[in-house]
């Protein structure tokens, strides 16, 4: 029986330069590993800490990589540790098995998005007419399942963003903001449900998850235990439910601690599970 650690990765376990909040002085700043090159350019780090902790959980548990990216953006990425079986791109609208999308996962994703919300070309065309080039800097389709644009964040006006979500909640479909990135996703597509996917199919007796966006609410409040950072738009909007802990850490420092906290919570299940029945 397995334990299941789905972990969103940006801002969560991975983190850009301008999102690592190192406030400390510079001589006692972490050492950091860049997890990620994108056009011969350095992206994406963690903490050598980190990356030791997520080899060491990648050797105790069935880690699986919980991502918005497309297949694309994830497999730039390379982190630490065993190479996960199981990975979820596209907010769940795949599940990599061994690097390959699960074709009857897929089918089974688009036909739910097709039954229940407004088509991806609707959106698409209100992004369009509604977001203004002054501060659009790419208008972005994601594997054919959901849109995203490039912003300018100081241009940004938080009206439009607003009147965007509500006009998408009446349609089935959710808006986030994070960091330059405005995603409209359809509300059926969910990191949960191919967490469920990967929990059933493994077995697994305990399930653990971290994120720090709104699309990460419902993998975290679907996992028997959750973890988010100190940042984030959950954070900011105070936001919790059963089994979440609200970690004080912010920056790539929360990637730290989140790491700790899964291996803190498989170390233990290891224990128990070695003790004899009663």
């Amino acid at each position: 029986m397995a334990v299941v650690v789905a972990s969103d990765l940006d801002r969560t376990l991975i983190y850009s330069a301008a999102a690592l909040a190192l406030t400390m002085p510079d001589a006692r700043a972490p050492r950091l590993l860049c997890v990620e090159v994108h056009e011969s350019r350095p992206l994406s780090f963690m903490t050598e800490t980190s990356a030791a902790l997520l080899t060491e959980l990648g050797e105790r548990a069935v880690f699986v990589p919980t991502t918005t990216r497309t297949r694309k953006q994830y497999q730039r990425i390379s982190l630490p540790g065993p190479e996960p079986v199981y990975a979820i791109c596209a907010n769940g609208g795949h599940l990599l098995v061994d690097g390959v999308s699960d074709p009857d996962w897929h089918a089974s994703v688009t036909e739910r998005l097709a039954a229940r919300c407004a088509p991806l070309a609707e959106v698409r065309e209100h992004l369009q007419a509604t977001a203004d080039p002054a501060w659009v800097r790419k208008h972005r389709v994601a594997e054919d399942l959901f849109a995203y644009l490039v912003v300018e964040r100081e241009l940004l006006p938080d009206a439009w963003v607003k009147d965007l979500a509500a006009w998408a909640e009446e349609r089935g479909w959710a808006v986030s903001l994070q960091g330059r990135k405005i995603y409209a996703v359809p509300k059926p597509l969910t990191k949960s449900a191919a967490m469920r996917e990967v929990a059933d199919r493994t077995g697994a007796r305990l399930t653990l998850s971290a994120g720090d966006s709104l699309l990460d609410a419902d993998l975290l409040a679907a996992t028997d235990r959750a973890w988010r950072p100190g940042h984030g738009e959950l954070a900011k909007a105070q936001w919790t439910a059963p089994g979440v802990t609200a970690l004080a850490e912010r920056g790539v420092l929360a990637g730290e601690g989140i790491l700790r906290a899964f291996l803190a919570q498989v170390r233990t299940e290891a224990d128990e599970a070695q003790l004899p029945a009663s």
